[in-house]
């Protein structure tokens, strides 16, 4: 990990010697998952995708609706070592800005979206390494999402004249969420604002609306790509993250609606060159999240969500806001 300049030859060789010995090099007693978990606090607040609470994932909308999104977000937390470890107090402060398109769709008769999303991050990462204060800053691009769904059941094609006139049923959809290594990366840093590597995420969602109320459920798993420049070319794999989501609120009037969410995911340990880091997680999170419309095709979104217990991962809370527009392609003859 690098340290702030000045502070001596003999700290950045103890992180040298954690790092060596936590990939295996030679052997290290209470060392294990320590390096990594200074890395994963960077991942567990500004890119763990296991964290993503999304409500409405799976609601139809007009073909031919288009969103222009902008958000930002801060994301606070700590994270608590074995106590044998000489890496403890780690804290980070990570802020991410995202820009994003989604469209909806006509696909083979059922309501479809594609979306894309590229992140801005900055973060800082502050903990003491025997006893002596140490601070990494990163930022820099992250790394791109591109995310596809259609609905299966209850989620028909319909133009914006049609949609209007519908009513509301269940709806099951799946979708496929990727990233791609395209943010920045430092093979020679062990924190990086890129995960360098490729990861997919299918999942499947239920959405089912009473009255004015709705109830959500959704369950997928991330599989991971081996990222295989880790810190100056070791080789870090990760088991697929199973995750599940919950979702229930209230629909006031189109646009202006108030969700409760909580999610569960499990799994993930990792391996640096087939050494197994013991870094299984299991942690739960709940949130809250209200859109409100502000004007003629725009709205606004704001979220909070906070860790509640787990297992190797990080106490986390983060709050954000976003801004989108809304618009629909021109009409054609009716259909």
């Amino acid at each position: 990990m690098p340290l702030n300049a000045g502070n001596g030859k003999r700290k950045n060789d103890v992180v040298k010697r954690m790092t060596a010995e936590h990939m295996g090099l030679k052997p290290c007693l209470g060392c294990n998952a320590v390096v990594l978990a200074a890395a994963g606090l960077v991942w567990g607040i500004g890119g763990a995708h296991a964290q993503d609470l999304e409500p409405r994932a799976y609601s139809a909308s007009p073909i031919g609706t288009n969103f222009l999104a902008a958000g930002f977000s801060r994301s606070t937390g700590s994270s608590s070592l074995d106590p044998s470890a000489p890496i403890t107090g780690l804290n980070a402060a990570i802020d991410t800005y995202s820009l994003g398109y989604d469209r909806a769709f006509d696909l083979a008769g059922r309501s479809a979206s594609a979306a894309i999303q590229i992140p801005y991050r900055d973060g800082n990462v502050s903990g003491q390494v025997e006893g002596q204060n140490e601070h990494v800053s990163r930022s820099g691009l992250g790394d791109l999402r591109i995310r596809l769904a259609t609905n299966l059941l209850g989620g028909p094609a319909l133009t914006p004249a049609e949609f209007r006139l519908r009513r509301p049923t269940t709806t099951l959809g799946v979708s496929l969420v990727v990233t791609a290594p395209t943010g920045q990366y430092h093979p020679e840093h062990l924190i990086n604002i890129s995960s360098n590597r490729w990861a997919f995420k299918p999942e499947i969602g239920l959405s089912q609306p009473l009255g004015n109320w709705f109830a959500e459920a959704y369950a997928g798993a991330w599989i991971f790509a081996d990222n295989d420049n880790y810190f100056n070319g070791h080789v870090r794999s990760q088991n697929p993250l199973y995750t599940f989501q919950l979702h229930g609120g209230y629909t006031f009037r189109p646009s202006l609606w108030l969700a409760a969410d909580a999610t569960y995911y499990t799994g993930g340990e990792t391996s640096i060159n087939g050494n197994s880091s013991n870094d299984s997680e299991s942690t739960v999170r709940w949130g809250l999240t209200l859109s409100v419309p502000i004007a003629a095709g725009f709205s606004a979104k704001l979220a909070w969500s906070k860790w509640v217990s787990g297992r190797n991962g990080g106490n986390y809370q983060t709050i954000g806001v976003s801004l989108q527009y809304r618009w629909f392609d021109p009409q054609g003859p009716a259909r």
